[in-house]
């Protein structure tokens, strides 16, 4: 999965510019635009799917949908090619990631969800950075497409044998749901409407860790696009700049599995609160070193790649614990819909703010939000673990 959309983190704002002659940073960042809102609506869509379908199931259709994905990268005739490419990326990821998820989850007691959900993440986002360094390369010896794209074959083969031979995880939700010790509270709805409302507002802890997840992809979708352009404009290669792309997910992938064990031992709120401080943090190190593009590049994925390493278990966990199992794929799926709907919301402000005042106006404006969403999850979020 992680493979995937490694794929574009690094060529695809360039093949806008470049190969398309796109002169609008907006229609640039329209394929993050579209990839996000999918995903989101996916993630929405995937908690009551469980209640129709077993997990594998949707897993399966997943991979099947993102099979026409690395052609169309690779050999797109026109832009909107491109756009429509990342629907159907969006609707991949919506899909498999939110089942691996629950899975997960499924698996192991809430002891250990945080180690659990640090595993998943850290196995995709890795192969994230993996990828889109090994695309940066790529794209240096043969140019922007198709060979750079062409590896995504490979991911799909792989990814669909794979789910091809995992189990379900029915009969593990299904025992937890018969010893879980706390019964569903009299009137307490387990609906997509009731959740949705529960985990977007009405709750407090939710709420606080809906609206970190959604920045924390708001920051992410809007280094996605913005990284290359502002790196290249610097005077920094593809290599270079694929190499810093490549950074930043693999230390946000790698850094899951020590953060998700530690959310489990000391609690969920502070890695989340320090995690945005710190991502807030790398977004300003990447314009105040901008002199030294290959330092500030540098610094910045770091910083950006541990404080969201130590973000996203963390948060996974808090809704996890909140979310009564009955309606916990709800919760989860609500949650993951406004995190990934930041992906949409970053390509939109960067675009707009981009076409109007600067890129470095547009990290600005990122660091600022960010922080100010680790203030309040400070402020909303309650450490809670379902024994």
């Amino acid at each position: 999965m992680g493979g995937l959309v490694g794929l574009e983190r690094t060529t695809v704002p360039l093949i806008g510019t470049d190969t398309f002659g796109l002169t609008s940073d907006l229609a640039v960042f329209s394929f993050i635009i579209a990839f996000g809102l999918t995903k989101a609506l996916t993630n929405l869509a995937a908690g009551t799917l469980t209640a129709r379908f077993r997990r594998k199931q949707l897993l399966v259709a997943g991979w099947l949908i993102g099979i026409p994905v690395p052609f169309a990268l690779a050999w797109a005739p026109s832009w909107g090619w491109i756009v429509a490419a990342n629907v159907l990326l969006g609707l991949n990821q919506g899909l498999t990631w939110s089942m691996t998820v629950n899975m997960k989850i499924d698996l192991v007691g809430p002891a250990r969800r945080g180690l659990a959900t640090g595993l998943n993440e850290a196995a995709g986002y890795t192969a994230v950075g993996a990828t889109a360094l090994l695309t940066g390369c790529l794209a240096t010896s043969y140019g922007l497409r198709p060979v750079p794209e062409l590896i995504g074959i490979v991911f799909v083969v792989a990814g669909l044998a794979l789910t091809l031979v995992v189990r379900d995880t029915a009969a593990h939700l299904a025992l937890e749901l018969s010893r879980y010790a706390a019964p569903l509270p009299t009137g307490e709805k387990a609906g997509l409407a009731a959740t949705f409302a529960r985990t977007s507002w009405r709750d407090r802890s939710l709420r606080g860790a809906s609206q970190a997840g959604l920045v924390n992809n708001l920051n992410d979708g809007l280094t996605w696009g913005v990284f290359p352009l502002l790196f290249t404009d610097h005077g920094l290669g593809l290599a270079t700049v694929g190499l810093i792309k490549g950074l930043y997910p693999i230390l946000w992938g790698i850094g899951q599995i020590p953060a998700g064990h530690l959310a489990d031992r000391i609690g969920r709120k502070p890695l989340i609160v320090t995690g945005m401080l710190v991502q807030a943090t790398g977004l300003l190190l990447a314009l105040a070193l901008l002199d030294t593009p290959l330092l500030a590049g540098f610094l910045s994925a770091i910083a950006l790649g541990l404080g969201t390493a130590m973000v996203y278990p963390a948060l996974i966990a808090s809704v996890s614990d909140r979310a009564h199992p009955a309606w916990r794929a709800n919760a989860l799926g609500t949650y993951r819909f406004w995190r990934d709907i930041g992906y949409a919301a970053g390509a939109l402000i960067a675009g707009v703010l981009a076409d109007i005042l600067g890129l470095n106006a547009t990290v600005v404006a990122a660091a600022v939000l960010t922080a100010a969403s680790g203030f309040l999850a400070a402020r909303w979020i309650t450490d809670t673990t379902n024994h």
